[in-house]
């Protein structure tokens, strides 16, 4: 390691040590590098601006973020549980389902869970903790986890965000979300119905099959989202970037025209909040588009490579090493922080070793929403602190069982490669 990469390291593990937003941390540690080498600081601005102008997929984010406020800032969400609770809400633990149903559907809008925890999650709460239902904690800890499901269900943020990185395709990398989301919402059910038994929650009154029609057709447009996402991607109709507009858009008709539940005042403020989400984002992107710079000016990707392929290590082993180290570093780092900063370093390798791209980004983003829960820095805790005003100390006491069967799916997903790309192969995917 050279003195000015060393110098850098120290002031970014500094920076962000004492509360500097990592973006910002970042962006000074890589002038800290470009200056001790004897680099024009400049080259800051421009890899940057090379970075955010020259890639037209990363207009995707704020769309898609677009779409997941004007969802949460409608009727829609309501519909949404509405259909849930007639589905699911019959059985044992039957709120505790319809959360989990309900984020695989909304996950297939807003490719976001945080949007999920703060928009539907602070709904359910309160629906589990009425009356005293369910305890706080665990009406908590089951919605942080089933907002982990977000980001994998296609549209995915994080799945843009990795495509840009690995120059995968995001049709196949959408597509091969749909599976593993489930495998997750199937395995919180199965939680859920355990704790539900032991600890005897009541069942909700059944919704008479009769009405069943009329509840899905209210909120059958909101279902046919990520319908048309796909179609749009996989039919030839639009790019990617072209299909997040599309989604944007139709999200905007629906809650304005069709449910009639956005006015211009509420409208102004969903773009002002996407505005500065996707500004939020874009910092780190630009942050870590520079220390990409620096890092492949170290050749630190092609060293890693000969390192670890020199070894002769087993594709399966690497896949499991680089999970726990994701894991561990999602205790502390957001999502997109990792997979812009430390996923780019393995891509190589992974090439190398003959491991799948899109697998491998797969695996990648459900570890990283596994790191939103994982205590003592998961932010989707802090998210739902925030909305509610639960303590962390009772969603903390919850979450254990919801976590450990997540990484329990992480396992069976990183040893099942054909089952992540089953559904991207039937559409002609050749990995």
């Amino acid at each position: 390691m050279s003195l000015e990469l060393a110098l850098c390291l120290i002031a970014l593990f500094g920076l962000a040590g004492i509360g500097t937003p990592i973006g910002y941390a970042i962006m000074l540690a890589s002038l800290v590098y470009l200056g001790m080498s004897g680099k024009d600081l400049a080259l800051t601005g421009e890899k940057i601006l090379q970075g955010l102008y020259g890639s037209f997929i990363l207009l995707a984010v704020p769309l898609f973020i677009v779409a997941a406020n004007i969802m949460n800032a409608g009727s829609i969400s309501d519909r949404l549980l509405n259909f849930c609770i007639a589905v699911v809400g019959r059985f044992r633990g039957g709120l505790g389902h319809v959360n989990v149903m309900a984020s695989l559907i909304f996950s297939g809008m807003s490719g976001s869970a945080v949007a999920d925890a703060a928009g539907l999650g602070k709904i359910i709460i309160g629906m589990m903790t009425k009356e005293g239902r369910y305890s706080r904690g665990y009406a908590a800890a089951i919605t942080a986890a089933t907002a982990t499901i977000g980001p994998i269900i296609p549209p995915s943020i994080p799945m843009v965000l990795y495509a840009l990185v690995s120059n995968s395709s995001i049709g196949a990398l959408f597509l091969a979300g749909i599976v593993p989301g489930l495998v997750m919402g199937g395995v919180l059910m199965g939680m859920n119905y355990l704790i539900s038994t032991r600890r005897g929650f009541a069942r909700e009154e059944p919704v008479p099959l009769r009405d069943l029609p009329r509840v899905t057709g209210k909120a059958f447009p909101a279902l046919l989202m990520p319908v048309i996402l796909l179609y749009g991607i996989y039919g030839g109709v639009t790019t990617p970037t072209e299909a997040a507009a599309v989604a944007a858009f139709y999200a905007l008709i629906l809650a304005a025209f069709f449910y009639r539940a956005l006015s211009i005042k509420t409208l102004y403020e969903i773009f002002v909040d996407s505005a500065r989400s996707s500004a939020a984002v874009g910092i780190v992107i630009g942050g870590a588009l520079i220390l990409n710079f620096i890092v492949i000016s170290e050749n630190i990707p092609a060293m890693l490579s000969a390192a670890l392929t020199g070894l002769e290590i087993h594709p399966l082993m690497f896949l499991l090493l680089v999970n726990v180290l994701v894991l561990l570093l999602g205790c502390v780092l957001d999502a997109t922080t990792i997979i812009l900063v430390i996923v780019p370093l393995f891509i190589p390798t992974c090439q190398a070793l003959g491991i799948d791209l899109v697998h491998f980004g797969v695996l990648v983003v459900v570890n990283s929403m596994i790191g939103l829960i994982t205590p003592p820095y998961g932010i989707l805790l802090f998210v739902i602190n925030a909305v509610t005003g639960i303590p962390l100390k009772e969603i903390i006491a919850e979450i254990w069982a919801f976590l450990a069967v997540l990484v329990a799916a992480l396992v069976f997903l990183i040893l099942s490669p054909d089952v992540v790309l089953w559904l991207p192969r039937v559409f002609g995917y050749q990995g």
